[in-house]
């Protein structure tokens, strides 16, 4: 692994441990003796997800974790809580077995998830999820978190 600072070649392994995210792993370089830490996910391919038009795209948890992430900007919600319902997010979806997954069943679980955490942050997320057009949807959408 080349190291984040010098981008010497050699680093060596200081601490592994399992994360949510999948494995952790604290590294220092030999060179410049600064640490950084590293993932390793397990690639998990081969669910599709069907989209409200019908056509198929391979799941990205990348894509969930931009769009999640965008509705808790500036919200005062822990990157760590956040990361960890991402994780729970996408071990539900793949709990499921299926490999096909339709837009409005990953749509409904974050909503969820996030009605949970941060009523703003559920407010942003609905607004584009649910194509709200005018300012009577947003205030349908708060009738019914109060």
């Amino acid at each position: 692994m080349d190291c984040v600072f010098c981008s010497n070649k050699k680093t060596r392994v200081t601490d592994k441990r399992p994360s949510p995210e999948g494995i952790r792993r604290r590294r220092e370089c030999l060179k410049c003796r600064k640490r950084f830490t590293t993932y390793e996910r397990i690639d998990k391919t081969g669910m599709f997800v069907i989209k409200k038009d019908n056509s198929r795209e391979i799941f990205s948890r990348d894509k969930l974790e931009k769009g999640i992430n965008r509705a808790f900007e500036k919200r005062p919600i822990s990157k760590e809580k956040i990361n960890k319902m991402i994780s729970e997010i996408e071990e539900q979806l793949r709990r499921k077995g299926k490999k096909e997954v339709k837009s409005n069943i990953i749509g409904e679980l974050v909503s969820k998830k996030i009605k949970r955490l941060d009523n703003v942050a559920y407010i942003r997320f609905a607004s584009v999820y649910k194509n709200f057009q005018d300012i009577k949807d947003f205030k349908d959408e708060l009738k019914e978190l109060n």
